[in-house]
């Protein structure tokens, strides 16, 4: 049935559709000497700060959260800059891994280790210098905000996000 403008008049399904995608915040954050934090997962593997973004929350909004859970430290979303979009190929062959890239500017706090069973230990390590044992979502984002790092490349893609004036 159509109304007089041409619309369906049934409802429209308001089911989401099953999973196929996993959307997560890798976070960037740095001291005043420009280095770059990173956490020694209990696997042997570097990685940066961020995981899943939870229904109802702004990327922004995770990223703090995310930061704040693992590592102690506190921003306000105002102060999260999201980069851009990685969409990996690779990491699994069930669930597409999408990735949004952030930048913390401001922060108060000094990284401690909240989840010990996870991490080992939170490192300031200089990003000319990152250690060869990465974890590969965490060296996506770290290409796309340093894409001159010395990161392996791989098959996924990047999306680079415009700014918008407010």
């Amino acid at each position: 049935m159509t109304t007089p403008d041409g619309a369906s008049s049934a409802r429209r399904n308001v089911q989401p559709p099953p999973a196929q995608a996993s959307l997560g915040a890798g976070v960037v954050v740095t001291d005043a000497s420009g280095r770059v934090l990173l956490g020694l997962d209990r696997s042997g593997v570097w990685e940066l700060p961020g995981g899943k973004v939870e229904p109802g929350e702004s990327v922004e909004e995770a990223a703090v959260r995310e930061l704040a859970e693992e590592t102690s430290l506190v921003a306000d979303a105002t102060d999260v800059e999201v980069l851009g979009l990685v969409l990996d190929s690779v990491t699994s062959a069930e669930l597409t891994r999408m990735t949004v890239a952030t930048v913390v500017r401001g922060f108060r706090g000094t990284p401690a280790v909240t989840e010990p069973d996870k991490i080992e230990r939170w490192e300031w390590t200089d990003p000319d210098r990152l250690p060869t044992a990465l974890f590969v979502p965490s060296g996506q984002v770290l290409r796309m905000w340093r894409p001159e790092l010395p990161v392996p490349d791989g098959p996924f893609h990047r999306y680079a996000m415009s700014r918008l004036p407010r």
